[in-house]
């Protein structure tokens, strides 16, 4: 059950990653250069978060929520940062993608990402702690999504 679970947040996460690109494009604000070069900037750092986090996590990448058993935790490099980058980086390029497309259902669907991954993430952080028990030190030190944002005490 925990697993088709988490499967299934997995298939909302990319199913909502896709809508983002593909819904069609709207006129609620001009696309204009400033705005394409907001959003190529957000979607490049969004990019190079899920890649540095997905590269410094190694063996315990996973897209589930659920972490691999006896996997390292990570708190080097992005991870002494944020404790999702991968999310961050969703979150970032998405938000991109909201630029580009102009659309209030842009909008809804990033609004509804951002939801997801936050309630996968408070999930999974509630594996750590039982999986890692240096996690709530870790956890209390560096911030969730954005650095010293979202600290657990």
């Amino acid at each position: 059950m925990k697993r088709a679970f988490a499967s299934g947040l997995v298939l909302v996460q990319i199913l909502l990653l896709i809508g983002l690109l593909v819904l069609p494009h709207g006129t609620v604000w001009p696309v204009n250069g400033f705005v394409v070069a907001t959003a190529i900037a957000l979607i490049a750092v969004g990019v190079a978060l899920a890649v540095q986090g997905s590269t410094t996590l190694g063996p315990a990448m996973t897209a589930s929520p659920i972490p691999r058993d006896d996997a390292p935790l990570a708190t080097n490099g992005v991870y002494a940062v944020v404790r999702n980058p991968i999310y961050t980086g969703l979150m970032s390029g998405g938000l991109g993608l909201v630029l580009i497309g102009s659309s209030l259902m842009h909008v809804v669907v990033w609004v509804a990402l951002i939801g997801l991954l936050a309630g996968k993430t408070r999930w999974e952080e509630q594996m750590l702690v039982q999986e890692h028990p240096a996690y709530s030190d870790y956890a209390a030190r560096v911030g969730r999504f954005l650095p010293g944002v979202g600290r657990i005490r």
